[in-house]
């Protein structure tokens, strides 16, 4: 086997080593009989581990054969190894094979016979033969010593026997090709000698045996797998005292006393002589008619008197024992209950709610609650003397029956601020609108201040006050009256209402928390068209035509024909998103006419009044004529007054045809109301 494997000069891993070295390590770790089923490996290649392990196991073999064949040689006989074992069987086999080839020498017969008996069998039986017949009677002429002395120069693994015959060392077996040699496997065989409770494991050329488990406390394992007890005494491992002297047992140990008690005591674990008391730990001592009395270290026999029992008294003459009444004794012995006198004993009869007690001999209270849970009472069960007493949880009251719970009316004892609701065994409370129920206590109502809600600054159009319960709004001191909703502010209109201050001579014109007193006179060379009101709308214009003299040149050629007046109020926007349409110049002027036919052109202008430049105009198309969008484009903070004088031209290729002076009054109010 050795000289095969060794044929490979290196094997493929990424540890570059041998053949011949994973073999030497086998063999060598087989010569320790370590397992050779289970060898540290030396390199990660399966080739090597192979080699490692039939190695090992070719040298248990090989050791194994030589021990049955020394036995041949040694004693004759081979009945000592008549055990059916992993180990036995190769060793027995050699030796008996042995034993065949010294019969064959003594018989004067070849060596070289032909029996079949095996092919190791054979090699062992002719080295045998050829190693104890004489000189001149060896007849085959061979190349080699005989086995074990050579092996054939090189051409043998392990011995040559002759005739270029080879054979293997113990625990070993010749290959099929003749000349190499492999490992045994005497656990695989079963030709091991282990005993129960241990285990083989196979070796190169041989195999150990391992014990499976552990000899236990007190003793050890030995060399050869047996289990040896351990003098704890004489290793000094025990723990007796100073007082004691060590005994050693079979896997443990015993403490002996020193000192030696003598008769009538008995010693202790600690060493102690402790009195005994034979009047109790022998039968009868004393003779029949006689009481036993201990004494230290021994007993005093004494003539029996009379002694009467428990529940018994002696006569008056002292002869015999005769019962006692506890019941007319002094003592009330069933305090209160019923007593019945027993011979020797008494019974006491116990009220209802009592148990008697035949150990402590007394009337004993039931408790009730536990012995019967959950049936006497709705609610809660308390034990008292002799009987229980329910009671409930909160929320409830005892009903008329002692045991049920009705529910309590807490609402009686008016525990609420306000409203309350009686529940199953509880209440609850609750407020009316305008107040909440308190955090703290559950039972407080407390007022909503409903000016101060994330939403109260849109409750009320100006001012919110907060009154217990409720709310109410207001409204400025002037010009408005808050409106039938409760909430809103209402703009009096002072001109129809007449609580204004315009003169006569003065048109009345309401905006919004307030009005203006407002006079106008047309600038010379024009006259008003149409009749002065007294109270001014939003709609109404007052107009001032052109109205030239005789032979007034400079005022027919002014281009400006008309001067008019009207009127707007406006809020302060709160929240300004969008231009606002405010004035609406409408003209005759026909959309997308054409200059070369005569047609006209009109322009817009904001000529004076465009405070913070908040207002524009623009030009747009409706029913097919041009008109002019005076917007308010930005935010105005009132109370704010201004004119916005706006222009129309008209022009035509010739150039302005006319112009017209609009002037818009614009009353800003200090509100968005």
């Amino acid at each position: 086997k050795i000289l095969i494997l060794c044929c490979f000069l290196m094997f493929v891993g990424v540890e570059q080593i041998s053949i011949e070295d994973c073999c030497k390590d086998g063999q060598k770790r087989g010569n320790d009989n370590e397992e050779c089923a289970s060898l540290p490996l030396i390199s990660g290649s399966n080739t090597c581990r192979i080699v490692q392990e039939q190695c090992c196991v070719t040298v248990l073999e090989d050791n194994m054969c030589t021990t049955g064949i020394n036995m041949a040689k040694g004693q004759g006989a081979c009945e000592s190894l008549f055990t059916n074992t992993c180990e036995t069987k190769t060793t027995k086999m050699c030796c008996d094979c042995c034993l065949l080839g010294k019969a064959t020498q003594e018989q004067g017969l070849p060596c070289d016979h032909n029996l079949s008996v095996g092919y190791q069998c054979g090699l062992v039986s002719r080295a045998c033969c050829v190693d104890g017949a004489p000189d001149n009677q060896t007849t085959a002429k061979t190349e080699c010593e005989p086995w074990p002395l050579g092996n054939c120069n090189g051409k043998c693994a392990h011995n040559c026997v002759g005739n270029d015959t080879c054979s293997c060392f113990k625990g070993y077996k010749l290959k099929p090709d003749g000349k190499s040699c492999e490992d045994i496997n005497e656990c695989l065989l079963g030709a091991s000698n282990c005993r129960g409770g241990e285990r083989c494991i196979n070796t190169e050329g041989s195999f150990r045996c391992q014990r499976e488990v552990s000899c236990g406390t007190g003793y050890e394992l030995t060399d050869n797998n047996n289990c040896k007890d351990i003098d704890e005494c004489e290793s000094g491992i025990h723990n007796c005292g100073p007082e004691f002297e060590c005994q050693n047992t079979q896997g443990s140990f015993r403490c002996l006393p020193k000192v030696k008690c003598g008769a009538g005591f008995i010693q202790d674990a600690l060493g102690n002589c402790i009195d005994i008391n034979e009047c109790v730990s022998q039968t009868s001592p004393c003779h029949r008619g006689q009481i036993c009395i201990n004494t230290v270290g021994s007993y005093i026999c004494q003539r029996n008197s009379v002694n009467c029992g428990r529940g018994y008294h002696l006569n008056e003459e002292g002869t015999r024992c005769v019962d006692i009444d506890e019941c007319k004794g002094p003592e009330r012995v069933c305090a209160g209950h019923g007593c019945i006198n027993l011979i020797g004993s008494y019974r006491c009869e116990c009220e209802t709610g009592y148990i008697f007690n035949s150990i402590s001999r007394v009337c004993e209270d039931i408790n009730e609650c536990r012995h019967y849970p959950g049936r006497l009472c709705a609610h809660k069960c308390e034990n008292t003397l002799g009987s229980y007493q329910c009671s409930c949880t909160t929320g409830f009251k005892l009903a008329a029956d002692g045991r049920n719970c009705d529910d309590l009316n807490e609402c009686e004892s008016n525990p609420c601020s306000q409203e309350c609701a009686n529940v199953y065994g509880s209440y609850q409370c609750y407020c009316r609108r305008g107040y909440q129920l308190s955090d703290i206590d559950g039972m407080t109502c407390e007022d909503i201040d409903e000016c101060a809600l994330p939403t109260g600054g849109h409750i009320c159009s100006y001012r919110c006050h907060n009154t217990p319960g409720s709310f109410h709004c207001s409204c400025p001191v002037s010009g408005y009256t808050l409106a039938p909703n409760g909430r809103s502010c209402q703009d009096i209109d002072e001109c129809v209402t007449g609580t204004h201050t315009c003169t006569v001579n003065q048109s009345c014109f309401n905006v919004q928390g307030g009005f203006r007193c407002l006079s106008f006179e047309c600038p010379n060379n024009y006259r008003r068209v149409g009749e002065t009101v007294v109270r001014l709308e939003r709609s109404d214009t007052i107009r001032c035509i052109k109205s030239c003299q005789p032979n007034d040149v400079a005022c027919v050629l002014d281009p400006m024909h008309s001067v008019s007046h009207s009127f707007i109020s406006l809020p302060t926007f709160r929240e300004f998103t969008k231009p606002e349409e405010i004035v609406f110049l409408r003209t005759t002027v026909p959309a997308y006419g054409s200059y070369h036919l005569g047609s006209y052109d009109v322009k817009f202008d904001i000529l004076e009044g465009n405070v913070e430049n908040a207002f524009d105009i623009i030009k747009r198309v409706e029913n097919g004529m041009y008109v002019g969008v005076v917007r308010q484009v930005k935010s105005l903070i009132g109370p704010l007054t201004t004119v916005l004088k706006l222009s129309t031209r008209n022009l035509t290729t010739q150039g302005d045809s006319g112009q017209n002076i609009i002037n818009v009054h614009v009353f800003v109010s200090e509100f968005w109301f």
